[in-house]
Order: structure tokens, then C-alpha cells, then sequence
């Protein structure tokens, strides 16, 4: 299956550069990895190469700091690896978190609760909003 996915991004002349530009980013990436420090390559990628600029992803402002402040030493290790690469951007990566939405209480009448609103519920007019919907809780509370 990958020799057939590889056969079609090579044929068409969009999907070929967007094939060897993939690759370069990866062969980047793979360079990067292995001329940061440990701590930071799990916390930033590559982004982008266009012309002689190399957009790297930081994931958080101090990773980005730290990026821009070895910026010009990794321009010169890419540069002893044949890479002309004369300027680093660094932008930072917004991780948006998603709290899982909390499952809803289930929340019950008391039967001295729900005598008092039917009793309530009884005194007023028939037809009446209030009364149709107090009625709807009580059913919804013996339910449960």
C-alpha cells in the first residue's frame, strides 16, 4: 500500500514538490532533533523552509526563548551539514486544551419536596405555565 500511495504522490507536478518539500522537512526535522538538547526536542518541530528561513514551532514561550537564544549556533550546524539556512523564526505553538464537559448531576426530589410542589402546583389556575412545568418536574423526579 505505501509503494502505491508513493506511486501516486510522485505523478503530477503539484504532488511531487509537495512530496520532496515533505521530505526536506523531515530530513530538517531529524537534523534539528539531533543538534538540540535533550530536553528540547520533544517540545518544538519544524515548521516551514522557504528560502534561506527556517520556521521552527516551540510549544510554549519559554521553549521559544530558548530556541531564539541558540538560534545562531543551530544556523552554523546546519550550515556545517551543507544547509543554507541564514535565518531561524521561531513562533510559538498554541496547545489548546479541551476540558471534557462534566457529566451532569442527577439531581432528585425529596417526597417531601415534591408533595409541597404538587400541593403548590394545585393552587394555581389551570393552564397556568408555572403549574405545567411544575408538574413536568415532579413526574421527572418520581422517575428517577
Amino acid at each position: 500500500m505505501t509503494q502505491l500511495i508513493q506511486r501516486y504522490l510522485g505523478t503530477g507536478d503539484a504532488l511531487a514538490r509537495l512530496k520532496d518539500h515533505a521530505g526536506r522537512l523531515m530530513r530538517l526535522q531529524n537534523l534539528l532533533e539531533q543538534h538540540l538538547p535533550p530536553a528540547l526536542t520533544a517540545a518544538c518541530s519544524v515548521a516551514n523552509f522557504k528560502g534561506d528561513t527556517l520556521v521552527l514551532l516551540a510549544h510554549g514561550g519559554a521553549v521559544a526563548a530558548r530556541l531564539k537564544q541558540i538560534a545562531p549556533s543551530l544556523v552554523q550546524q546546519f550550515a556545517a551539514a551543507g544547509l543554507l539556512i541564514k535565518t531561524i523564526q521561531v513562533k510559538v505553538k498554541v496547545i489548546e486544551e479541551h476540558e471534557a464537559a462534566p457529566a451532569p448531576t442527577q439531581r432528585t426530589l425529596s417526597e417531601a419536596g415534591s408533595q409541597s410542589l404538587t400541593e403548590f402546583s394545585s393552587t394555581l389556575p389551570e393552564g397556568s405555565p408555572l403549574r405545567e412545568s411544575l408538574e413536568r418536574l415532579v413526574q421527572r423526579s418520581r422517575r428517577s
